[in-house]
Order: C-alpha cells, then structure tokens, then sequence
C-alpha cells in the first residue's frame, strides 16, 4: 500500500473486507435459492399437494391418513379421537370428518376430536385444539384426559417428530422416544381395544418400537402410505386391539 496515507489503507481494507463479505454470501444465498427453487418445483408437481387444495385440506398428510383409514377402518363414527402433533391439522379434519364429530351426518353417532401441538393450531369447526402444548408432558396428559368424555379415547393419532438434526441415527432414536411416550398416553387415556398409529423414521430401535407395541396391542403393522415421499425414511406404526390393563415391559 505504498503511497497511500494510514487512513486511505484503513478504508481500503475496510472495502476489501466488505467486498468478500458480501461475494461469499452471494454465494451462500444462491446456493440457498438454488435448493428452495427445487424443492418448489417439487412441491409443485407434487399431485397430493394439489389434491389438498382442491379439497380444502391444510396440508397434504391429510391423505396418509385417508389411505390408511380408508384399508383398516381406524377412524369411525362416534369414536373419540386424539391428534397428537396436529398442526397445521389436517389429520384433525380428517379425523373429524371421519368420526362425525362436526355432527354433519344427523344420522351417525358424534365422535370427539383433540389436536395437540407444541405450535399455534387455527380452530377447527368439530375439534378442540390444545396449541402450544406438549404432548409428552404429564400436566397436558392430564388436560386432554379432563376434555375427552368419559375420560377415554378410542384412538391415539401422531404424525409428530422431532426437528430433524440431520444425524440420522440420533433422529431415529429421538422419533422413537416420542412414539413410546405415546404408549404412556396410551395407558391413562386409551380405551380397551383400542388404537394407536404413529409416525417413525426407520432405524436400528424399529423392531424394539414393535415388540413394545406388541406387547399392548393384539396386532402391530408397518404401513407405508403413498402418500409418504419414496425418498423419505417415514413409516407408520399401527397397532390395533388394545390390551386392558397390559403394561409394557422394560427391557
């Protein structure tokens, strides 16, 4: 910087540096861009996506769901149902629809629905939403058990997860620690015979998941919805038939 006075050499530098700045953050922000403009389009194209906006659903989940009740008949008439990880809720509309519990059928018997989530859930004509609530936390426990009638539920719904870490195995075992706490849910609220259907990330602890399940429930299957993406590890737990008073065993 021969020639430059102190303070002309500072600003110059200064410029530099900022210069840098700014040229790897454009990088950075296009890179960003670059991925977000991908997942839009796939998000676009994706028929699920636009099925859900046709039929007024808050997100395209709904039709995991729909699949799923449509071949084993979980959700019914009358029965009280429990969403746990509910937003934005379109398993809660599902589940509303399908147990009758907006009373839209004057014919069929009027079911109960409960969301729960740890975020804001927007009301639902013919369901009661716990927002920023924890499911796993023994105080909301016992707030939904006040709200249901009798007490009881007939079936327990997650499509929860943790916030991915992107460390598979610690994911896994996250996912996992979720649906057991479900079997605790389970235990205080869920009716004999009843069920339970939860989401899992596929990994090492699966097949510790399904012995635990089968141990309260008469049948454990491993559902995959289409719905559900190819590329995704999801899976879905549903365990049917609860057993009454069968509690399960630690390892």
């Amino acid at each position: 910087m021969a020639g430059l006075s102190q303070n002309c050499a500072r600003k110059l530098l200064k410029a530099l540096n900022h210069l840098r700045t700014f040229h790897a953050t454009a990088i950075c922000e296009k890179a960003k861009t670059g991925a977000e403009h991908r997942w839009l389009a796939r998000h676009l194209k994706d028929p699920f996506v636009k099925a859900a906006q046709v039929q007024n659903y808050r997100c395209r989940s709904a039709f995991k769901l729909l699949e799923i009740d449509q071949k084993h008949q979980i959700l019914l008439p009358g029965h009280v149902v429990v969403d746990c990880g509910a937003a934005p809720g379109a398993w809660s509309q599902v589940a509303v629809q399908r147990v009758n519990a907006a009373a839209s059928d004057p014919k069929a018997s009027v079911g109960f629905v409960v969301g729960v989530d740890l975020q804001h859930l927007s009301p639902l004509n013919g369901a009661i939403f716990l927002s920023n609530a924890d499911i796993t936390d023994l105080d909301t426990q016992y707030k939904i058990k006040n709200i249901l009638p009798g007490g009881m539920a007939d079936v327990i719904l997650s499509d929860m997860a943790p916030n991915a870490t992107g460390i598979r195995d610690l994911d896994h075992r996250r996912i996992v620690a979720v649906c057991l706490s479900l079997l605790d849910l389970a235990q205080s609220i869920l009716r004999p015979g009843g069920t339970v259907l939860c989401k899992l990330w596929d990994g090492s602890e699966s097949q510790m998941l399904q012995k635990r399940l089968a141990q309260c429930f008469s049948s454990v299957r491993t559902l995959k919805p289409q719905a559900s993406r190819k590329e995704s590890a999801e899976t879905f737990f549903l365990a049917k038939s609860y057993k009454e008073n069968k509690k399960y065993l630690e390892n």
